[in-house]
């Protein structure tokens, strides 16, 4: 599994890196005017809390640090993957995620892998809508598995056969 999440992580990083900075931020009116650097800043800091929250058992996302810079400066996203992919081999344990749904705190017993599994989904789901994103940027070139989930994946490649 690490290794399919490290290769979504990298298709991110190889699209991000044939940005320039003006693109990263430049509002995308089909997307109601978010950014791929909003997409891109949401996709990292739940990778981030996952880990962090890993050393004391707890992963709250709801408590991510939305950092500007990171939505901001597409070398400081790039970096950021870097390190997420660095720290992403640990090995399975159990964890409690802490939800917050209105005014009650909710907490679900869950494990590193099952959190791990998420946040590649979800990952996935922000990259397809970067890929929307990208339809105004030209000359980057995007991996036709990006933005694309596991499961359509698997099902393309069974009807290929």
């Amino acid at each position: 599994m690490i290794t399919g999440v490290v290769a979504v992580l990298q298709n991110l990083k190889e699209v991000l890196e044939q940005l320039e900075q003006a693109a990263y931020i430049k509002p995308c009116e089909n997307l109601d005017n978010a950014t791929i650097g909003g997409h891109t800043r949401h996709i990292i800091e739940l990778f981030q809390g996952l880990i962090n929250g890993y050393a004391n058992g707890v992963v709250n996302y709801d408590a991510r640090k939305r950092d500007m810079l990171l939505e901001t400066d597409v070398m400081v996203a790039v970096n950021a993957i870097d390190a997420i992919i660095k720290n992403l081999k640990i090995e399975d344990k159990p964890l409690m995620l802490v939800q917050q749904i209105g005014e009650k705190t909710i907490d679900f017993s869950t494990n590193y892998y099952r959190e791990l599994l998420y946040n590649v989904e979800h990952c996935i789901h922000h990259q397809a809508l970067i890929r929307v994103a990208l339809k105004s940027v030209d000359a980057i070139k995007v991996n036709e598995q990006f933005g694309v989930a596991f499961a359509t994946l698997n099902y393309r490649q069974q009807c290929a056969q």
